[in-house]
């Protein structure tokens, strides 16, 4: 199997988990309530998590861009990691409309215990894909810049941890953990344009 063609179905899965968040949204809002813009505006948690989740994802998609484009040859055990990381990603919809749907209800904190752990092992995958092909550059193309390489070790190494973090704080506040989950997002959009830059003018 060559890297292109690996890419190339991580795309679609990828772009399929982030078009079923709509769905979320669309649950929420339903449809044949008396009052559309009170139910509009009631399902705001929804539109949170759209966007939370929808811009994970994207962050996500970018950051197995640049692993693809520094990956010069695959083996199976690659391909494997990259299964593991892309049945996560195609599972997020899921407790994002959990999220949605039961955090100003009696199920917020296993809403969020559910959104957290979910990320927490995509995170995880997306480590062991990474560090696998990484390690000992056995996968990297011979072209691989040491300090882009060195930049990816810094920047992914953290994210487990981070969310595992976020997610043991839903024992204490359900709402608190959903408000890291966003902080968190926001985080790697900058992360991702600085170090892009950096990247680039490199």
């Amino acid at each position: 199997m060559s890297p292109g063609r690996l890419e190339t179905f991580a795309d679609g899965v990828f772009a399929i988990a982030a078009t079923l968040l709509i769905l979320t949204v669309d649950g929420a809002v339903g449809g044949h309530g008396a009052d559309l813009a009170a139910s509009l505006r009631h399902a705001w948690p929804a539109y949170v998590g759209y966007v939370v989740s929808f811009v994970t994802i994207g962050i996500m998609w970018m950051n197995h861009h640049t692993v693809m484009g520094l990956v010069g040859r695959v083996d199976r055990r690659f391909v494997l990691a990259n299964l593991g990381l892309l049945m996560c990603i195609a599972f997020v919809p899921f407790p994002t409309r959990l999220v949605a749907e039961n955090i100003r209800g009696d199920g917020a904190q296993s809403a969020a215990l559910a959104y957290g752990f979910t990320l927490t092992v995509t995170a995880v995958f997306f480590n062991l894909v990474w560090f696998y092909a990484e390690r000992g550059r056995r996968l990297l193309r011979d072209t691989a810049d040491p300090r882009v390489v060195a930049g990816l070790n810094r920047t992914y190494l953290p994210g487990p941890w981070i969310y595992l973090g976020a997610t043991l704080v839903a024992f204490a506040s359900p709402t608190a953990s959903a408000l890291l989950y966003l902080a968190i997002a926001a985080l790697y959009i900058f992360e991702s344009s600085l170090f892009g830059g950096r990247t680039a003018s490199d």
